[in-house]
């Protein structure tokens, strides 16, 4: 737990910066993604699910505001690594698209989920809400699972790709690290514990990839 009470209420503003802007990304490439969709119905699905990363968005930035901080203003350093991220991490098809949000926001929410319960309410049931549910894992688990089952060979490119997306994101996560160290004290500064969240991570990242036929 972060001991300065200033410190502590400065890197919950950080927190919930870089979550809103997160979510407000994930509308940007969900409503991209849907255009290489192969049907209707299934670009139906990702417009729907991108509609939803708006109104947690929304609920952030309000949250924010009610903190006295601005949006726009605590967003802003996160923007170039995110966009980096994404911008390093383009798909090229609709099996590539959903790899990236089965994989890029499978992780991306563990550690969000491992941070929410170090919160003090209501920023802590804010941040579990808005999470995403299981519904889009859900639907891109079994759009990968029945692509491979129908081509078995898809399962090598889309596994080196889930490996590109997984360093990317560290790497980013590191500068991220970096430049806003607040965001590291809510994670405390006991080494086994932070040692302990990682394998953490690791672990329900490898669980992920094995659930679709994915291989680390």
């Amino acid at each position: 737990m972060v001991p300065d009470p200033v410190l502590r209420a400065a890197a919950v503003v950080d927190l919930l910066a870089l979550l809103a802007y997160g979510e407000l990304q994930a509308f940007d490439q969900m409503a991209a993604d849907a255009r290489l969709a192969p049907d209707l119905h299934r670009r139906a699905v990702l417009s729907a699910m991108a509609a939803a990363e708006i109104v947690n968005y929304r609920r952030l930035a309000d949250r924010l505001a009610a903190l006295g901080a601005d949006a726009e203003a605590t967003m802003r350093p996160y923007v170039a690594p995110l966009e980096r991220y994404h911008d390093q991490t383009a798909p090229k098809d609709w099996l590539e698209a959903l790899t990236k949000a089965y994989v890029g926001d499978g992780m991306a929410d563990d550690f969000y989920h491992e941070v929410a319960v170090r919160l003090d309410s209501p920023d802590r049931e804010l941040v579990l809400d808005v999470l995403h549910d299981s519904t889009y894992a859900d639907f891109a688990a079994a759009e990968i699972r029945n692509a491979i089952d129908a081509d078995p060979k898809v399962a090598n490119r889309l596994s080196m790709w889930a490996r590109r997306l997984v360093g990317e994101g560290l790497s980013q996560a590191q500068r991220v690290a970096v430049e806003r160290p607040s965001l590291a004290l809510l994670l405390g500064d006991d080494l086994d514990a932070v040692s302990g969240l990682f394998k953490r991570l690791t672990s329900a990242h490898t669980a992920r990839m094995t659930a679709v036929g994915l291989n680390n």
